[in-house]
């Protein structure tokens, strides 16, 4: 089981993620390529080296387009207050967005394998703890911060490199908070900020000294759409490592993010617990149906099934079948409801038994093909990823099973 362990020594943001992955070893390229499916012009992406208390490792810095207006304190829009992050990270003018403009933007662009699903899922969670400190719904919940270019690019920058990776587990240890407070566009505000706190609940935290906010919205966030605590203790066996810095030096800790790429202490199956959400329909419209499939994914849902099946008063119908972390079963039933005519929808907790994989890259006589290594019992397999190997393909005009079958080669020679 491979597994991902963000161990935040000095805390974590956005920026901070993307670089420890990076420096972990996700190409830029691959980050820059797939943002680029969000069509922002002047959105540019780069790296430098830097140290913090003589601890090298790799900044990730975003130039953003400027910002479309200036921030309207008369437009009673919500999100993330202005805080010490957005300082330290040179956030300009306030700009804000919808969430349901973020939304439609992540699930119009045609992100790579499960990294739109990852990225809607990490708005999502920002969206909800909005929402619940202002006492209104997420749909209602617009971004500051977080609604700007360069904060919308960590996030989906974060979700194409964990995409990339595709770690069994992702893990992380106690969380730094930071103390004391911010002024910002909504007046005096206390670190950590509300949001932060909603969305680390359940997390081991830590609250106190040096006085700076450690653990921005972002950062919490990323943490509660990818990660759970860490077991304690957690046993593993490193491998890589991956240094992010932030922008702030503080001389009381180093302000950097620690991500460790390992594998559990044996290759054995992991099993995790899931949960599948089920309905029988009979009056559906096929097209809605697929309508349906692709929001469902798009949510996070982990594998959507539509199975033929005969009903009552012998009507053919259908039987959708929703497997999701648990932690989705509002969203999931929400769509099952909104987007289908069922009436009710059954679920129900199921174990999966997975086994441990890894992602790897291999170069074929068209381009690169992205693929897991699956392990079992000391043998491994290989799975080369169809949306890689389309786009070689339709790139090169080559039949598809051409490239499945070199990736497939070229594994197998170095393997």
């Amino acid at each position: 089981m491979s597994l991902l362990y963000l161990d935040p020594v000095g805390g974590i943001a956005g920026d901070m993620t993307v670089a420890a992955l990076i420096d972990l070893g996700v190409p830029l390229e691959l980050l820059r390529e797939g943002l680029g499916a969000l069509k922002v012009r002047g959105l540019e992406l780069r790296t430098e080296r830097a140290v913090r208390h003589a601890i090298a490792g790799t900044r990730f810095v975003v130039s953003a387009p400027p910002a479309e207006a200036p921030h309207d304190p008369s437009r009673h829009t919500i999100g993330p207050a202005v805080t010490a992050s957005a300082v330290f990270h040179g956030h300009g003018a306030h700009e804000h967005r919808a969430w349901r403009e973020i939304r439609a933007l992540l699930e119009g662009a045609r992100l790579p394998g499960r990294s739109g699903a990852l990225a809607v899922a990490i708005f999502a969670k920002l969206a909800e703890a909005e929402g619940a400190v202002h006492d209104v719904a997420p749909e209602a919940v617009a971004f500051h911060e977080v609604g700007a270019w360069d904060s919308i690019a960590d996030i989906v920058c974060t979700a194409l490199a964990v995409d990339h990776l595709a770690p069994t587990e992702i893990y992380c240890g106690p969380v730094p908070l930071g103390q004391g407070h911010v002024q910002t566009a909504h007046g005096r505000m206390p670190i950590p900020g509300p949001a932060t706190l909603h969305l680390l609940r359940g997390f081991p935290v830590e609250q106190g000294p040096p006085a700076f906010e450690r653990t921005t919205p972002t950062g919490a966030a990323i943490l509660a759409a990818l990660a759970r605590p860490a077991p304690v203790p957690l046993r593993y066996v490193p491998e890589r490592v991956g240094i992010g810095i932030g922008t702030l030096d503080s001389p009381a800790v180093p302000n950097l993010l620690r991500a460790v790429w390992g594998r559990a202490a044996d290759d054995a199956p992991g099993t995790e617990q899931l949960e599948c959400a089920e309905a029988n329909l009979d009056d559906a419209n096929p097209e809605w149906l697929g309508y349906l499939l692709e929001r469902l994914l798009a949510a996070g849902a982990l594998d959507v099934a539509l199975l033929p099946v005969h009903m009552k008063k012998n009507r053919p119908g259908t039987l959708i079948q929703v497997l999701y972390a648990p932690a989705l079963r509002e969203a999931v039933q929400g769509l099952l409801f909104s987007e289908a005519t069922t009436l009710g929808v059954r679920h129900y907790a199921v174990a999966r038994t997975a086994l441990p994989r890894e992602a790897v890259t291999v170069a074929t006589p068209w381009g690169q093909v992205q693929g897991k290594v699956a392990t079992f019992r000391g043998r491994r397999r290989f799975s080369p990823e169809f949306e890689s190997c389309r786009a070689l393909a339709l790139r090169a005009g080559v039949p598809l099973r051409d490239v499945y079958q070199a990736a497939e080669r070229v594994w197998a020679e170095q393997a």
